[in-house]
């Protein structure tokens, strides 16, 4: 089994200011880390050049992965992304500095599955609740402010992620990394977090957005349970184009209260 690559980028914290606080030095080394994190969407939207360098348009419009965070990946360090051919597809993992932060998988389907049934969420409040067991309880719908993905927007968003491969600017088409991120915009959105986790999303692609579109998202909670002292919320999400066309299902995992927090509370 043959490995390609690696793909390398120098990682870009893109949402130092973000009101995850996560991604903030000096809260991030309160919680045990070395400097904020480079969000776990950014880190992914590395993971899919090998896809779309392996099928193209192809993937985008009916590829799968999946990833699973391991280690952060700091602002300005080299991240390279390793792609091994196996029976799935591509086994991927993201290292930096010898370590292994990121873990994943994708493989393209032989047609594109129906988005399944999600119902339109309420629209997000004006005042938000705290994020906690009821605010996030099971079967609650998430909904989100909708993107106008704009060529600037676009522009902008390649630069934040270093992406390389020239068919997003060529033919106008949103990054898998923006379409995993409203997945994100679905809690924050809707509930106030202090800082929280990524760990992990599988993503199933169902068409493309283009530059003009309006993405938004459709999420309900699946699970709200402690693990290890975490609290975790997991999401099933239809990502959308124009409220309407489906463009992914996603199911999209989170630590939204550390232990620290716990502790700390």
């Amino acid at each position: 089994m043959a490995e390609t690559g690696p793909y390398r980028v120098i990682a870009y914290n893109s949402v130092p200011d973000s009101e995850n606080k996560i991604h903030d030095d000096d809260v991030a080394r309160r919680f045990g880390f070395t400097a904020g994190l480079v969000p776990g969407v950014d880190v992914y939207a590395y993971m899919t050049h090998p896809a779309v360098a392996r099928w193209g348009r192809a993937w985008l419009e009916r590829g799968t992965a999946a990833c699973r965070f391991a280690q952060p990946v700091y602002d300005g360090d080299p991240a390279a992304v390793f792609a091994t051919e196996d029976a799935s597809g591509l086994a991927l993992r993201v290292e930096s500095h010898g370590a292994v932060c990121a873990t994943g998988q994708a493989g393209l389907a032989g047609d594109v599955a129906p988005p399944g049934d999600f119902a339109l969420p309420p629209a997000p409040p004006d005042v938000r609740p705290p994020a906690d067991e009821a605010s996030l309880a099971v079967g609650t719908l998430l909904g989100s402010r909708p993107l106008a993905f704009t060529a600037a927007f676009a522009a902008q968003y390649l630069r934040d992620v270093r992406e390389t491969d020239p068919l997003y600017a060529r033919e106008g088409l949103a990054h898998p990394g923006l379409i995993l991120r409203t997945c994100n915009w679905a809690l924050s959105h809707n509930v106030v977090l202090g800082p929280w986790i990524h760990v992990g999303s599988t993503v199933r692609h169902l068409g493309l957005a283009r530059i003009g579109d309006t993405i938004s998202v459709r999420a309900r909670v699946d699970a709200n349970l402690e693990r290890k002292g975490h609290r975790f919320v997991e999401l099933e999400a239809l990502v959308l184009a124009d409220r309407e066309r489906p463009l992914a299902r996603i199911r999209h995992v989170a630590i939204y209260r550390p232990r620290q927090l716990a502790s700390a509370g």
